[in-house]
């Protein structure tokens, strides 16, 4: 019999460190349900194997040690499908089911990889991925939510990141930041509270 069809195709997005083996950012999914007949705590084909930190810090130790050493850029690793690129000196992977497509695996790592390089101008390592870390996190959610592959569109995900929501630019164009609005803004703030104070007493 021919397993479910389901969109859920990525387990875990990860960026470890090449220099210290240590994890800058790590997102691991489950199926949002579970296939039906399925006992609650049972594991079943695409559930997380790595449902605790213990686990997943063995996983990634692993994966590390593995991936250090290849010339590819996908391995099977602990009956997973693994596609990852090196840049810099972080390691970004994307990990599948062992029955997963590899081509669509590594067309999510490339938009990953192409958006990082257009949201952090081509410096893709670890200082700036932490000090970005708001927007690396926002890029892979909007490529991978939940596990299911969105976008692969690296210039889509990048301007969605990167600029603010149409409904909230209108109100920004309003605010007055000279050091005069920012004067305005504290003497009605102060206005208000003492109207407040003179009220409740």
């Amino acid at each position: 019999m021919a397993p479910p069809i389901t969109l859920f195709s990525v387990n875990a997005v990860l960026i470890l460190s090449t220099d210290d083996s240590s994890r800058i950012l790590a997102k691991y999914y489950s199926p949002p349900h579970p296939p039906s007949g399925t006992q609650p705590g049972a594991s079943y084909p695409g559930a997380n194997p790595y449902p605790n930190l213990k686990d997943q810090k063995g996983f990634e130790k692993g994966l590390l040690e593995k991936t250090s050493k290849q010339t590819s850029d996908i391995i099977l690793y602990d009956n997973r499908n693994v596609v990852f690129k090196m840049e810099s000196d972080v390691m970004l992977y994307v990990v599948g089911g062992a029955d997963e497509n590899e081509v669509l695996l590594y067309n999510a790592l490339l938009a990953l990889r192409d958006s990082l390089n257009l949201l952090l101008k081509g410096s893709t390592d670890k200082r700036t991925i932490i000090e970005n870390y708001d927007l690396v996190s926002l890029a892979i959610d909007e490529i991978i939510d939940d596990g299911i592959i969105l976008e692969t569109d690296p210039m889509t995900v990048s301007s969605r990141v990167s600029r603010p929501p149409a409904q909230d630019i209108a109100s920004v164009k309003n605010i007055d930041l000279s050091e005069q609005g920012l004067l305005n803004a504290w003497e009605f703030g102060k206005m208000k509270v003492a109207e407040r104070i003179r009220q409740g007493l």
